[in-house]
C-alpha cells in the first residue's frame, strides 16, 4: 500500500472498536503515527488489541484514554500527543454513540449525554487541532495542508430517523459544525470534511444485520445491495486526509451503497 500519510500524527478517537479501529489501521497501513483514543479504563485492552494487529502489520502508534466530552481530557490528549509526536497532522472525529427513545419517553440525560459525546466531543477536538494547525502551519514535506480533520457524520445529516431524534440532531450539528469551521479556516489551508457513512458493520448496529432475515430487510434501503464494512469507511478516511484530496474542504463524502439516493421513490415512490 501506498505510505499517502508518511511521517503524519494522526488523533482517531472512539477508535478501540468498529469504525474508529478500521480507520486507524487504514491510516497506519498509509504510514501515519496513529493515536489509538479510548473513552475508559475498561475499553483499553479493546484499544491495546487494536494496537496489536497496526503493529502486527508493521504500523506504529500508540493507545490514549480520554473522554471527547471532557475539555481538560481532550487538553490533555493534544498536550501529550504533541510533547511525544511534536505535533498532530490529523484528525478523526470519530467517537460517537446512540441513547434511542421514542421522542416522548426521551430524557434529558438521553439527549445531553448524547450529545456531549457526538457533537460537544467533535467541538472539542476539532478546536485543539485547528490550535496546533494554527501554531505549526505548513510544512510541505508533510503534507500541502497545514492540518486536515474528517468529522464521522452519517447518512441521518440529510436522512430523518424516528425514535433517534438525539442521534439525528447531532449529525446535523456535526455538519454544519464542520461546513462552518471549513470555511472559517480554509485561508490557513486547514481542510475539514465529514464521512457520512450509511449502514457498515459495526458493535453498534450488530442488530440491524446479524441474521439473514435482517440483512434482507436492511438490503432494502441500499441500492448498491451489500452492507459496508468497516475498510470502505477506512479508504475514505485515508484519501480525505492525504493531498490526493488537497482541493476537498467542506463537504461531506457518502460512504453508503447509494442510501442517501432514497431508494424508496426507484419505482416512481
Amino acid at each position: 500500500m501506498e505510505k499517502k500519510l508518511a511521517g503524519q500524527i494522526a488523533i482517531i478517537t472512539g477508535a478501540s472498536s468498529g469504525i474508529g479501529a478500521g480507520v486507524s489501521k487504514a491510516m497506519a497501513m498509509a504510514g501515519a503515527t496513529v493515536i489509538v483514543n479510548h473513552p475508559v479504563a475498561a475499553t483499553e485492552a479493546a484499544a491495546a488489541a487494536v494496537l496489536a494487529e497496526i503493529r502486527e502489520a508493521g504500523g506504529t502508534g500508540i493507545t490514549c484514554q480520554c473522554d471527547v466530552s471532557k475539555e481538560d481530557e481532550v487538553k490533555k490528549m493534544f498536550a501529550d500527543t504533541i510533547s511525544r509526536f511534536g505535533t498532530v497532522d490529523i484528525l478523526v472525529n470519530n467517537a460517537g454513540l446512540q441513547r434511542d427513545a421514542p421522542f416522548q419517553d426521551m430524557t434529558l440525560e438521553q439527549w445531553n449525554y448524547l450529545l456531549s459525546v457526538n457533537l460537544t466531543g467533535q467541538f472539542l477536538c476539532a478546536r485543539e487541532a485547528i490550535r496546533e494547525f494554527l501554531r505549526r502551519g505548513i510544512v510541505p514535506a508533510r503534507s500541502r495542508a497545514a492540518g486536515k480533520i474528517v468529522c464521522m457524520s452519517s447518512v441521518h445529516e440529510v436522512i430523518p430517523w424516528a425514535g433517534h431524534a438525539n442521534y439525528a440532531a447531532s449529525k446535523g450539528g456535526i455538519m454544519m459544525m464542520m461546513k462552518s469551521i471549513a470555511q472559517e479556516f480554509a485561508p490557513h489551508r486547514i481542510r475539514v470534511n465529514s464521512i457520512g457513512p450509511g449502514a457498515i458493520k459495526t458493535p453498534i448496529n450488530h442488530t440491524a444485520w446479524d441474521t439473514p432475515d435482517a440483512e434482507a430487510k436492511l438490503l432494502e434501503l441500499i441500492p448498491y445491495g451489500r452492507v459496508g464494512i468497516v475498510e470502505d469507511i477506512g479508504a475514505a478516511a485515508v484519501w480525505l486526509a492525504s493531498d490526493d484530496s488537497d482541493y476537498v474542504t467542506g463537504t461531506t463524502l457518502f460512504v453508503d451503497g447509494g442510501m442517501t439516493l432514497y431508494p424508496g421513490f426507484s419505482t416512481n415512490g
